[in-house]
């Protein structure tokens, strides 16, 4: 039985070192105040409220206001307010007007406006407003932010705060190793269940359950178990359609524990493989395997994401290799640093990378080959543990 008291967390504490970090940022940038968009849109909305102050948003959006020398503002609507208070890791909540929803009355909300409460930190004019999630935000929340601060000069911050997850602390590393054994678990389930006469559905199911049961608390991405014709795009739906006799399976999970990630895609051959299928799987292993066993601190990512390239070139699906094959893992199941073929980043211990080898858009069935690695100073640790070649 799950006992919820020993499975690993991320420390109350450590979100202050968060905070102070961002501090820095505030003072190297020459901003005024910082506002991190957040809502609960499950792939990344999520990510930078769960980031800063351990909160899962559920339906209202949220913000998080940093201004210099003081401890985050979350800045929230009227129905979030006692939900962040007691499951947040934030001591100053606000109700913001500008998240009040339109038609609804809250005649016992204290409601401030954006302005109000950033004019009760910052005294002075403002000059610069740092803006994160800033793809994200809705076009009302963005306007009211420039209504309010009409002479204030808008600087996008993501690509400055999103690579700063990238390095994981020493509990961020424990809470992602249980987010793997919890999709290793999961992965081993939906193997078990495939089987012609059974729907992509009762497999994702099944799966789903075990992750649920483990203390998944949902997923980054959503299940994706395809078959037959359903496998040739990137991204798949999960259907009712039934599994067949010598039919071809792959399988995506990424399940969400603490806000944090992990991720796993396997193919299985139920009954007779396809020989081309079969061979094209082979070099996604062959090119999984090679950029695994690469993963060194100091090498560049993208030189490493080039081996599995040319594997799958030689193979003669070089142009089926359809976006990066390398990224990281952390609040959103696919987050930067991105590691593809334009990327300069530098591998780093204590980062948490998955290798993405895929094959779609053929003439052939599409596949998806998707390991995790622990980078270590003695090399990459491989988190997940399904076998390679699978059949059924």
């Amino acid at each position: 039985m799950l006992n919820p008291g020993q499975l690993p967390k991320i420390p109350r504490a450590e979100y202050k070192e968060r905070w102070d970090r961002v501090q820095k940022v505030l003072i190297e940038r020459q901003l005024d105040v910082l506002l991190a968009y957040a809502d609960d849109r499950h792939t990344y909305g999520t990510a930078y409220a769960r980031y800063y102050g351990n909160l899962p948003v559920a339906f209202e959006p949220v913000l998080v206001l940093f201004t210099p020398g003081r401890d985050p503002a979350l800045l929230v609507g009227p129905e979030t307010d006692g939900y962040a208070r007691e499951v947040g890791s934030f001591a100053e909540i606000c109700i913001l007007k500008e998240f009040a929803a339109e038609n609804e009355d809250y005649p016992f909300s204290r409601m401030l406006s954006l302005k109000q409460v950033v004019s009760d930190r910052v005294p002075h004019a403002i000059g610069r407003i740092g803006l994160a999630g800033f793809s994200l935000m809705g076009a009302d929340i963005y306007e009211a932010i420039c209504k309010s601060f009409p002479e204030a000069e808008m600087v996008k911050m993501d690509n400055v705060l999103e690579p700063m997850r990238g390095i994981k602390s020493p509990a961020e590393i424990e809470v992602i190793k249980y987010a793997y054994h919890i999709v290793n678990q999961g992965m081993a389930a939906a193997i078990k269940a495939v089987r012609p006469g059974i729907t992509e559905r009762e497999v994702a199911a099944e799966a789903e359950y075990v992750m649920r049961k483990l203390g998944a608390e949902g997923t980054g991405i959503d299940t994706m178990v395809l078959s037959g014709p359903n496998t040739g795009h990137i991204l798949g739906r999960t259907t009712t359609r039934v599994i067949q006799e010598n039919d071809f399976v792959t399988i995506t999970l990424a399940p969400r524990y603490e806000g944090y990630h992990g991720a796993c895609g396997r193919c299985i051959f139920v009954g007779k493989p396809d020989e081309r299928v079969l061979a094209s799987v082979k070099a996604e292993i062959e090119a999984q395997n090679t950029c695994g066993s690469n993963l060194i601190p100091g090498k560049i990512g993208s030189e490493v994401e080039a081996m599995g390239r040319a594997i799958m070139t030689r193979a003669g699906y070089g142009e089926n290799f359809l976006y990066s094959g390398l990224h990281s893992v952390g609040v959103i199941e696919f987050e930067p640093p991105i590691l593809g073929p334009s990327s300069t980043t530098v591998i780093q211990e204590n980062m948490v990378i998955s290798v993405d080898i895929p094959l779609f858009e053929a003439d052939i069935a599409g596949s998806r080959t998707e390991d995790g690695y622990l980078i270590t100073s003695n090399g990459p640790q491989r988190l997940t543990t399904a076998d390679h070649l699978i059949f059924k």
